[in-house]
């Protein structure tokens, strides 16, 4: 297999975003998992990178929308990819130095979209992906947020009577079990936009004939997220899981749980939303049945501002980078 240069470069930008996802979005998987001192961080990462990798081969439904579904193939190039990783990395790396989550399923769209209209104009844009980035986006804030409110108000009323010591001695042990799930979602969420990115660089270099994902795309990509997380995710994990409300075992495998099984849910339909705004949002509902100010809305706010620039950013950095290169190959 002959590999220019450019491909290669490419592909390494890809690589570079997914490490950078292991630093902003990974970590909220195992965030709350940690400052609730059920696992040390040590024992959270490998269990978050063991789900991680299996949440990724459970299907290929969101690699395929991220890959086919957001800007048409046949229109774009392999610098439009390129030219969209390189907003993400800069982007999301400037987030994570304040420990701000930022959405990389956000970042990853909108960079694909600024790059593709930078390439072929409004014509590069897909209607049908993008109803899907819609309802992610209610998935992400509205669900999320509710089925932690309910959640954790039906723990309430089920252990009304139960001792303090037997529900922190209880959730404890389930709290292991949702952080596994809560993992095991990303990676069939989140973990698949940069795997059906990679994907997509490879048909575009003609390197293979259609766009089908295969297993050691898989494992590369999941293996660099998990890297990333190990090596700067844990700034990220102290604004999640400690910042944001004060969580207890009950709390985290409330929020832990809703926000899995939102994600589960849009992955089966092959729905790219964001895993960062899915916990945080549950995160904010388990918070909310306390009283509305044991929330730190502060820090929310932070939250939110850096959810709203990271559309315009991507996409701008991303369409910038793009001109440049067009001047530069013409």
């Amino acid at each position: 297999m002959d590999v220019s240069p450019v491909v290669l470069s490419v592909l390494g930008l890809v690589l570079a975003a997914e490490f950078v996802n292991g630093w902003t979005d990974a970590a909220n998987s195992i965030a709350t998992v940690v400052s609730t001192r059920v696992l040390s961080p040590a024992r959270a990462l490998l269990l978050a990178s063991a789900l991680n990798f299996l949440g990724a081969l459970s299907g290929t439904a969101v690699a395929a929308t991220i890959g086919k579904g957001i800007v048409d193939p046949s229109t774009i190039n392999i610098y439009t990819v390129g030219a969209a990783m390189v907003g993400i990395v800069l982007w999301s790396s400037l987030a994570a130095r304040y420990g701000l989550p930022t959405s990389e399923s956000h970042a990853l769209i909108a960079g694909l979209t600024g790059a593709g209209l930078a390439t072929a104009g409004p014509g590069a844009l897909l209607v049908a992906g993008w109803k899907k980035v819609g309802t992610g986006l209610l998935f992400s804030t509205f669900l999320g947020f509710g089925a932690g409110l309910l959640l954790m108000t039906a723990i309430y009323w089920i252990f009304a009577k139960a001792h303090p010591s037997f529900i922190r001695r209880l959730f404890g042990k389930l709290q292991i079990v949702s952080a596994g799930f809560m993992a095991f979602s990303h990676g069939s969420n989140d973990g698949q936009k940069f795997i059906g990115a990679f994907t997509l660089v490879l048909l575009l270099a003609g390197l293979i004939p259609e766009f089908h994902v295969s297993p050691w795309v898989i494992g590369l990509c999941a293996g660099v997220m998990a890297l990333g997380t190990a090596i700067g995710g844990w700034r990220i994990i102290k604004t999640m899981g400690v910042s944001l409300t004060k969580l207890e075992p009950v709390h985290g495998f409330a929020a832990e749980t809703a926000a899995a099984g939102t994600i589960v849910l849009a992955s089966h339909l092959g729905i790219p939303l964001s895993t960062t705004h899915t916990i945080s949002t549950a995160i904010m509902g388990v918070g909310a049945t306390r009283r509305f100010s044991a929330v730190r809305w502060g820090v929310t706010r932070k939250i939110v501002i850096a959810w709203i620039l990271t559309f315009p950013v991507c996409g701008v950095v991303a369409w910038a980078v793009m001109k440049l290169i067009l001047l530069i190959v013409r």
